[in-house]
Order: structure tokens, then sequence, then C-alpha cells
């Protein structure tokens, strides 16, 4: 799969070692070993195509291991989150657990014989134009922080869509004498009892984790600065999102916004009286233009209903021991929960400014955003959850396979000839 040469340097009492270690990778460097990178992996082992995976942390799917709360499901039914080749065990329920997805996907790369090189975070790749080859530089993470240089002909970016938490800059949270953590941080609500816990965001994350404070007997205030679709996760049995993409097969997509959004209205009612607006344009065109996904109701709107989950306008700053909104009003505040998501971290270590754009997704929309220039791809950035994942993983390895076939018949094409020149001598 790779070669390896060291380059060393040792000091006169050998004790100061200076190593350069770099790796020839005779197929695709993956960058990720999340879902995305997890579905590549397996997608070109189906190929015959030999890569390496680099992961920062010391596990598979870091962001479900270690960045979420406990109660945790997939808010798609599974047969919409299973990654290629392999799907979820019957016996999973339609909304696979944290634990249960973890599990699934530690078995996919398994199954797969999938190994990454953990530990290993990348700080640059680049593309040599000399040589035609990926420079992909990592920094280990254990004491010594060795480097290593991986080269190769293809990369594959895989560090997805929340790679990094996004932590808004708001006016005296400095000061704020209470705790404060983002969601990334948050796993249950148990050591919030009795507390008044400010949720600021209200995504699909600020929404669960301001039911599980309520469950939990806190008292928590969601912060809903500007407008939000909300959605029943299941309309007459059947998953919205299923039902949505059963639609669009048939109908245009505005009127399968509107159909939407008379369900939303018919099951979930008016919510604008609870400070819940809804956007000018509808949940599914939303979605595809700027990448705001809809939240899926799991028990919050009835929370927020009966007056156990207060909704609150935008923060004007805080104080130590509160907040005052923009509206004026002031709450005394115990600790605060920044449900303010993630961002792709690609721009931090990616030098390349054609396929990528600042904010660290491919310039080419969907369906054709998996294929750069010069052996680059991306995997997990369509903003269509692990289907989309999916759907590049597949591409991407067709498209890497169909060269490595072609090169692999050409070799044993040439081999023969090759033998029979050097026996003539």
């Amino acid at each position: 799969m790779d070669q390896m040469f060291n380059l060393a340097s040792i000091g006169d009492n050998g004790d100061d070692l200076l190593s350069c270690r770099f790796v020839w990778v005779n197929g695709p460097v993956i960058v990720g070993a999340g879902p995305s990178g997890l579905a590549v992996g397996a997608c070109l082992k189906e190929q015959g195509v030999p890569f390496v995976v680099l992961e920062r942390a010391d596990c598979i799917a870091s962001l479900w291991q270690k960045r979420t709360y406990d109660r945790l499901k997939l808010h798609l039914p599974k047969q919409f989150c299973q990654l290629p080749k392999m799907p979820f065990p019957e016996s999973f329920p339609e909304y696979p657990t944290k634990r249960q997805f973890i599990d699934y996907l530690e078995s996919y790369a398994n199954h797969f014989d999938i190994n990454p090189h953990f530990n290993e975070c990348v700080q640059s790749a680049r593309f040599d134009e000399t040589f035609g080859l990926w420079r992909v530089k990592t920094v280990g993470q254990g004491p010594t922080k060795p480097e290593v240089e991986y080269v190769c002909r293809w990369l594959v970016v895989a560090t997805g869509e929340n790679a990094e938490c996004v932590v808004p800059d708001i006016d005296g949270l400095a000061h704020f004498g209470g705790k404060v953590i983002h969601s990334s941080e948050y796993k249950s609500g148990d050591s919030y009892r009795g507390q008044k816990v400010l949720v600021v965001g209200c995504g699909n994350s600020g929404m669960e984790v301001s039911l599980d404070l309520s469950n939990h007997n806190a008292e928590p205030s969601v912060v809903c600065r500007s407008s939000v679709h909300i959605l029943p996760r299941e309309i007459m049995g059947r998953s919205t999102f299923e039902l949505a993409m059963l639609l669009m097969k048939w109908i245009p997509l505005w009127l399968v916004d509107k159909i939407m959004l008379f369900f939303a209205w018919f099951m979930l009612g008016d919510m604008r009286k609870f400070g819940l607006k809804r956007p000018n344009i509808g949940p599914l065109e939303l979605k595809n233009k700027h990448g705001k996904t809809p939240v899926l109701d799991i028990g919050a709107l009835a929370k927020i209903r009966s007056g156990d989950i207060k909704v609150v306008p935008g923060i004007k700053s805080f104080y130590t021991n509160g907040v005052e909104l923009v509206d004026g009003q002031t709450l005394v505040v115990d600790s605060v929960i920044l449900a303010t998501g993630y961002r792709s971290n690609v721009p931090s270590w990616l030098q390349e400014g054609e396929f990528f754009n600042k904010n660290g997704f491919p310039k080419t929309p969907f369906p054709s955003a998996w294929k750069g220039k010069s052996g680059l791809y991306a995997v997990g950035f369509t903003r269509r959850g692990l289907a989309g994942a999916s759907f590049d993983a597949i591409k991407i390895a067709q498209d890497i396979g169909k060269v490595w076939k072609e090169e692999t018949i050409q070799k044993k094409l040439t081999a023969p000839r090759h033998r029979r020149c050097i026996s003539t001598f």
C-alpha cells in the first residue's frame, strides 16, 4: 500500500534526533475517518484500489463518539443513513441510537478492513506541479509529535461539514460568571437539574438539548434570533423526509414545500405566538440554497407550548449572572450552552483555491461537487447528509478505480514484452 523513506540526522551525543519521514502512497490519501472517509474506503476496496486514511483523533467517527449528547438518535430513517455496500442490521430500530450508529460504523470499518492512521493531524496539503503529485504533511498527536509527509496521486477530502465548532463572539460572554460550553461538550441534562440554562441556537441540536434539559428538570430558554422551519418528524406514520423525497419524483420542489408547510401547520399549529417565525422560502428550497436544515420536532414543541421551554429573541450582551436580550428584557442565567453549529476546516490546511471556496465547501454545486482537478476529490460536503456522502463516495471510487484498472491492464500487457526483451541479451 505504501513505501516509507526515512531521513535522519543524529547529534553527536545520540540524544538529538531529527527525523523526517516520507511515505509514498500507491493510491489515494483520504483525510478523515468519519462516515464519509469510511464510505470512500469501502468503495475503493471493491475497486481493488489501495489507500491510506489519515485521522487526527484516536478513533473513527470522532464527532459521533466524542462530540455528541447521550440521547442523540439519527434524525432520518436508517435506510437514508446507511453507507454503501452494507445496510444496517435488521434488528436496529428505524431511528438508530448514537451507540447503535457507532457500532454500525465500527462493524463497517472491520468488514472492509479499513485501518486508519490515527492521531495524525494534517497540517497542509498541496499539489506539486513539478512532479504532478499531492504532498500531505501531518503531525502526530503523541508526545514526540512525529512529522510525516505523504506523497500520492489522489487526495480525497473527507473532513466534512462539521470539523470545527463555531463559537460566536457575543458581547460580554467572557465576563459571564456561569458555565459556558459548546453543545459538542454537552452529554446530558443530569448535571443541570434546577438550573436556568440559556441555549443559544434553535437548530436540531439546540431544540434537542433544550428538550433534554427540560426532561432533567432544568429551566431552559432557547435563543431564536432569526426564522426557523420546524416540521414533524413523521407525517401519517411515514418519515417527513421520505415523503418529501417521494413527492419530489413527481412534482416540483416549490409545491413539495407547500405541502410540507401545510402539514406542519396542521400538525404543529401556528408557532409565531411562541416566538418561532418561519422563513419566507420553503424548507427544501432553503436547504438547497443555503444548507440550512429544518428542525424535525421530536417533542420540544410540546414543551414550548407548556412553557417548560421558553423561546427568547437575540442576545444583546451578557453580564456576570445573566443576559440582556435585544428586546430589552433581562434573564438570570446559571449556564450557557452554545448550540451554534460547526464549520468546515478545509481552508486551514488545503492549499488550493480553485475547487474549494473560502468557507471550505466545493464551489461546484451538487451533484458534481465530488471532483476537482489534479486528482482532488471531496466527499460529504453536499449538505445532503449521509445519503449525499454515499453518493460522493461511489462516484469517487468509480473514477479512481477506472484509471487504476486501466493502468493495471496496461502493466500486464507490457510486462511479457519487457521480459522477452531481456531474454534476447
